[in-house]
């Protein structure tokens, strides 16, 4: 029997819709994955069938066929396994609520059945609003983050077990409570302030203008005279974050992984990578991209220390996104476009 769920994948910042695609058959007992996909993507076979086995779902011998669609798009990461197990529910009339047609999935599971939470769910559920998406399900650990769309009905499970529960009655599942993205938001706090800083008048001066037109700027002095504690303040004097903005930043920490706890980061990133620090890491990329350095402190500050012991072709590399204020990283399966509109701030030893 054929069944079709939508979910979502990340390319660059922005999230796309993509569809699993499920078939189970008579004919010898296999688990085929198809469709462009990475090796974390592939053993989501053996995740999946092992979550739905201690979640009491009994699976029969059958020959079960796994699409994500399109297949032209690389597929990558561990948010197609809860999509993948719904699919196979549907497939072998474990469920039948057509429900699902409506809403998308997306979540990592665990062989004991439990739902986890996954990386870049913000962008995944903005990229499903703008394509007409009812809803998502989500795991319970990513809700405060998804509530932050607002416009899309957010439910987050816990394990597979609820879920089945949820899907087998449309009236239940219609019945749970849709939070709002008001009650979750936060506070815009820093941890230090400008104002802490004691003297230094004619430095004070140069970085209130350097922020007042968003220009770079370079601290140069003595060791101990205050340049870095000067360069974590800076980002306290710039405007307030605009949700655009708060979204944009929440996207990229949460595409990297280093969104932790928050839902929504309200206050301008302060990004102090040190000197030893790769290229790729600087700008981003891998195998498979990801946000480098200058994506994470995109609205805030890029605060190199000890600017001429950085390699040459670090250095280098920021001339392009200073220009463009975004950055652009090519491979074989395509390109990823992300945030770099920083405030470069860098501090070095005065010379003699």
């Amino acid at each position: 029997m054929y069944s079709k769920v939508l979910c979502a994948t990340v390319r660059g910042i922005n999230g796309i819709l993509t569809y699993v695609e499920a078939d189970s058959s008579n004919g010898l007992p296999n688990f085929l994955m198809v469709g462009n996909l990475t090796s974390s993507v592939k053993e989501a076979a053996d995740r999946v069938r092992t979550a739905l086995k201690n979640s009491n779902v009994d699976i029969p011998a059958k020959k079960v066929t796994i699409n994500i669609a399109p297949a032209d798009l690389r597929k990558d990461g561990t948010a197609f396994d809860l999509p993948i197990a719904v699919a196979i529910l549907k497939s072998l009339n474990i469920i039948s609520c057509n429900i699902t047609d409506d809403y998308a999935f997306i979540g990592e599971l665990n062989l004991s059945g439990e739902i986890v939470g996954v990386r870049g769910i913000l962008s995944m559920v903005s990229g499903l609003k703008k394509c007409g998406v009812k809803g998502v399900v989500v795991p319970k650990e990513n809700e405060q983050e998804a509530l932050v769309v607002k416009g899309i009905d957010i439910i987050s499970v816990d394990n597979i077990v609820d879920l089945i529960k949820m899907l087998k009655s449309r009236e239940t599942f219609l019945a749970l409570p849709r939070s709002n993205f008001e009650e979750v938001e936060e506070k815009n706090e820093y941890q230090v302030d400008f104002s802490d800083i004691s003297g230094q008048d004619f430095m004070k001066r140069a970085c209130e203008v350097a922020v007042a037109g968003f220009h770079n700027i370079i601290i140069s002095g003595s060791a101990g005279t205050g340049k870095t504690m000067i360069a974590k303040r800076i980002p306290t004097i710039m405007p307030r974050l605009s949700l655009e903005e708060k979204i944009e930043i929440t996207k990229v920490y949460s595409i990297a992984g280093e969104l932790r706890d928050k839902r929504l980061i309200s206050v301008r990133p302060f990004r102090n990578p040190h000197h030893s620090i790769s290229v790729t890491s600087l700008i981003g990329g891998g195998v498979y991209p990801r946000p480098g350095e200058i994506s994470l402190a995109s609205n805030g500050v890029l605060f190199l220390d000890e600017l001429p012991h950085f390699s040459k072709s670090a250095i280098e590399t920021l001339r392009e996104p200073l220009e463009e204020k975004s950055i652009t990283i090519s491979r074989l399966q395509g390109s990823y476009s992300y945030p770099a509109n920083f405030m470069l701030v860098a501090a070095m030893k005065s010379v003699a």
